[in-house]
């Protein structure tokens, strides 16, 4: 009885909460239109400033829900990937966009770091020859540059 309870607030909840989101309507700060293209600059000095490899952007806001850049670079090695991404954080949360989530930062083989309006890629060469998400994420196939590392 109290499992058949539980399932039926869940339930409630969940109902709540998407009527909330579709009734609602998130406030926008002044000029927030313009953040996506401060925060994609700010990247890609970044990654220049880090000597990251071979950085590609790809625009995806037709393509994917998840953000409107994709940007996808080489390190060297492990440290180079992780000094990399140590230094985009930094930059990152100095140009007052702090909420950046990461992963692989352990292993620095393949590191990910997602702001919300920009995704980056930071890969190891080897790595990033395997999975080569210039191609999967491309506007037309014969577009897709292809990483030859």
């Amino acid at each position: 009885m109290g499992q058949k309870l539980r399932r039926k607030a869940l339930h409630l909840t969940m109902t709540f909460e998407s009527e909330r989101a579709l009734s609602s309507s998130p406030a926008q700060a002044p000029g927030s239109a313009e953040l996506p293209a401060d925060l994609i600059s700010t990247v890609l000095a970044s990654l220049d400033d880090s000597k990251a490899e071979d950085i590609v952007t790809i625009d995806i806001s037709g393509k994917s829900a998840l953000a409107d850049h994709m940007v996808i670079v080489s390190g060297r090695s492990h440290r180079h990937v992780g000094a990399i991404a140590d230094h985009l954080l930094r930059d990152i949360k100095d140009a007052g966009e702090g909420r950046a989530t990461v992963e692989g930062q352990s292993t620095c083989d393949w590191v990910l770091i997602d702001t919300g309006d920009v995704i980056v890629h930071i890969f190891r060469p080897e790595v990033r020859g395997f999975y080569n998400l210039e191609k999967m994420w491309a506007v037309e196939p014969d577009e897709a540059p292809q990483y030859i590392g």
